[in-house]
């Protein structure tokens, strides 16, 4: 099954990848893009990627497992993975849900964020988690 997001096409299990293709990875979207937003936390704000939801169980490696490097600060929740060749964020397990990934949504195949159309940018310099998630 093909959804439409504007003029760009996310199949039901969409490929995804780092830019030098050293992490390959797998998503199951049943519902296209689920909420796709950027948010406004310092980390965030500096990678300026495009992230969308899916449950942990919906996210699946193929290729490159060892190539991802974690990275955490400020409450050590959130758990962010790169690629260590090229340095690409390629998904994050969330802290406002520890039972889903970030995805970014640059890495799927064939898919342009630039054709999204107004993405939403949540308040994460407010997170409920904490005082000053600066």
């Amino acid at each position: 099954m093909i959804k439409k997001v504007g003029s760009t096409e996310i199949r039901e299990y969409h490929r995804a990848s780092c830019h030098c293709g050293a992490v390959e990875f797998e998503v199951y979207l049943p519902n296209g893009l689920v909420s796709p937003r950027r948010c406004n936390c310092s980390f965030c704000r500096r990678r300026g990627a495009i992230a969308a939801s899916a449950a942990l169980q919906d996210i699946r490696i193929l290729k490159g497992e060892e190539m991802l490097r974690l990275y955490q600060f400020n409450t050590m929740t959130a758990r962010h993975y790169f690629c260590s060749v090229c340095g690409i964020y390629t998904h994050h397990q969330r802290r406002s849900n520890p039972d889903e990934y970030g995805f970014n949504v640059a890495c799927l195949e064939g898919v342009n964020p630039f054709e999204l159309g107004e993405v939403e940018t949540v308040d994460g310099i407010h997170h409920p988690a904490d005082s000053n998630s600066e």
